[in-house]
């Protein structure tokens, strides 16, 4: 008995999902290139901001810049695979927490096949990248 305690102790310590630096994504909202996406929370809530993503065929989803950090501050990005299998696509997570009432504009910007400078090359590569877009509403708590 006190072995299982130990091990569920050091299981709760280490967190779940597979070296990821966070395990609670809070409200989750889909976005993806070329759409822009209303977001509304309450200050206080985690929500994350999730894109579809394939390494292996060139996806590379960024933050293209902090939101106003009055309104949403940025935790991490995490991202999850849908399989194991070499060339399995996944899903990109952008975890904030709503701050005070007000609006900022979140844009994740993927540049496919870009490289280390994050500049796209070719025309497939400009043509193949893009930004989702999501408009951040916190609200003011009834009360």
């Amino acid at each position: 008995m006190r072995r299982t305690a130990t091990a569920l102790i050091a299981l709760l310590l280490t967190g779940c999902g597979g070296g990821s630096a966070v395990s609670d994504y809070g409200t989750v909202i889909k976005g993806a290139k070329g759409a822009t996406v209303p977001v509304e929370v309450r200050p206080g809530q985690r929500f994350s901001l999730a894109v579809s993503d394939n390494p292996s065929v060139g996806d590379n989803w960024d933050l293209v810049a902090v939101p106003d950090t009055k309104v949403a501050s940025y935790i991490s990005e995490e991202r999850e695979s849908d399989g194991d299998a070499p060339g399995s696509g996944g899903t990109t997570y952008f975890v904030f927490n709503g701050k005070q009432p007000g609006s900022t504009e979140i844009r994740l910007r993927n540049c496919w096949r870009c490289g280390q400078d994050k500049t796209p090359s070719t025309e497939e590569s400009r043509r193949e990248s893009g930004e989702a877009i999501f408009t951040v509403t916190v609200i003011k708590p009834a009360g």
